[in-house]
């Protein structure tokens, strides 16, 4: 199914200066494909041909955009086993995952084509006083111009697709460094932007090592740089970003509570998919649950005998739910954070086990809440459960953390409903769901170590246009004439 070799994609086109860069099959641990590798010089020639293309981009009308977003998205459409086939090699995720994955970068794209011709503006009456009698202003929005974007491995196609995709509707070009681990998705996205008539110089998709791609945080002809990733990488990207606008989502360690009078047979469920799908590897995957000591009881006997119905293995296989981390380092990683819990006094309820890269659905309880599986983003398929008596302390409880992106809140309670609204200090609150929901079209982004800004293809075309302010003044004389 995979080509034996992949080029990258400089300034609209293909190129295959090498085959450095291998890519391995994460369940099998074989390698599946070699990719071109990218240097510095073909990075600066890449941020210089999207210098070159801002200005042509910007002239795209609405039609000449959408036309290019709707063209990705009946190719998407067309290829869309193929591109989940792609994910179950390079990223070890469950086929089900996978063609979910391809659902979102198709609706992600669709979405992108309607906003496409909606940059509107507005017009602003200015004569508040009588120094400005006669004065009106107009606002549209412009393109930032060429823009970085850095994508994480988690999910290959839909993470580069909320970059990219705005970027063709706002009208500006771009370059893309994707996870080396996982360049394939990105790459058949080159290949299918190649295929329109973008502006020569408005995309490049590069993969290069990390070491390699200083440019892309540092060089001044990137007017804007939209990383996603670790917080620790994150934070000193934007160090080094210079003037330029940096927008960061930066992962979490996503909390769910519970409150009493919650439907446990939804939760539960709810809870599961939203602790374990795609392995966990998910910035807003559940990590910490907190349930009401009225129902805690009921609600781990639930979760436990769901958790360990979840089949674990071949990502390839339709029955799976559980397939491999990114690596095997990652799993021995969660493995030593599961046996620090347990020295501290907490127990494993179920899972535990690990086998290569694969790490079984677990969860934990009686975890000390400075322990890593607490503290920090697991970034796996693992759960800790904890049991309150106040909700006002459950939600000072999801607040001890240096995250804050998503949180979700069970409850039948309007008011408390809105209480979690008001005090939470997250970007969002899911209420009768798991933080780990997110529709393509709603604004998503992070507060504290979760980062900075918003994505959401709207919000996403915000950040990659500026506010352009006209003011006309109308002379008294005129003014006169018509009164």
């Amino acid at each position: 199914m995979l080509a034996p070799s992949y080029p990258y994609y400089l300034a609209n086109r293909p190129e295959r200066p090498n085959q450095a860069l291998d890519v391995v099959d994460k369940y099998s641990g074989a390698i599946a494909t070699r990719v071109a590798l990218a240097d510095g010089i073909a990075i600066d020639r890449a941020i210089e041909a999207a210098s070159r293309a801002a200005r042509p981009m910007a002239a795209l009308a609405g039609y000449e955009r959408k036309a290019v977003l709707d063209h990705c998205v009946r190719r998407f459409r067309e290829r869309a086993e193929e591109l989940a086939r792609i994910l179950v090699v390079e990223a070890g995720k469950p086929i089900k995952d996978s063609r979910g994955e391809v659902a979102r970068l198709i609706d992600t794209f669709e979405i992108a084509a309607e906003e496409s011709t909606r940059l509107e503006g507005e017009v602003l009456p200015l004569d508040r006083t009588a120094r400005c009698r006669g004065y009106v202003g107009y606002t549209k929005r412009v393109p930032v111009g060429p823009c970085s974007f850095i994508s994480p491995f988690n999910f290959p196609l839909n993470l580069a697709a909320h970059k990219v995709a705005p970027a063709i509707a706002a009208g500006c070009p771009f370059v893309l460094k994707p996870a080396s681990a996982t360049p394939l998705g990105a790459l058949v996205i080159g290949e299918v932007l190649a295929e329109t008539a973008l502006p020569a110089g408005a995309f490049s998709i590069l993969p290069c090592r990390r070491d390699g791609a200083e440019l892309f945080t540092t060089d001044s002809r990137l007017k804007l740089l939209s990383f996603t990733g670790s917080p620790a990488v994150g934070w000193e990207l934007k160090a080094r970003a210079g003037n330029k606008k940096v927008v960061l989502e930066l992962g979490g360690n996503a909390s769910v509570i519970v409150d009493e009078g919650a439907d446990l047979a939804d939760a539960a469920e709810r809870i599961t998919f939203g602790a374990f799908y795609q392995s966990g590897q998910s910035c807003v995957a559940v990590q910490r649950i907190h349930a009401h000591r009225a129902v805690a009881d009921a609600l781990r006997e639930r979760l436990v005998e769901r958790a360990r119905k979840l089949p674990a293995g071949d990502p390839s296989d339709e029955r799976t739910w559980i397939g491999p981390l990114i690596s095997e380092a990652e799993a021995v990683r969660l493995e030593s954070w599961i046996a620090e819990a347990v020295a501290r006094g907490g127990r494993v309820l179920c899972g535990g086990t690990r086998r290569g890269a694969v790490l079984d659905a677990t969860l934990l309880e009686d975890v000390p809440v400075d322990c890593a599986i607490v503290a920090l983003e697991a970034f796996g398929p693992v759960a800790v459960l904890s049991t309150f008596d106040d909700f006002d302390r459950a939600l000072a409880e999801v607040n001890a953390s240096r995250y804050g992106l998503q949180a979700g809140v069970f409850t039948r309670d309007l008011y408390r409903a809105h209480r979690a609204w008001d005090a939470l200090e997250v970007g969002a609150v899911v209420i009768g769901d798991v933080p780990s929901w997110r529709s393509d079209s709603m604004p998503y982004g992070g507060v504290k170590d979760s980062g900075l800004g918003r994505e959401g293809v709207r919000h996403a075309i915000a950040d990659m246009t500026e506010t352009r302010l006209m003011v006309v003044r109308t002379p008294p004389a005129e003014l006169d004439r018509r009164t």
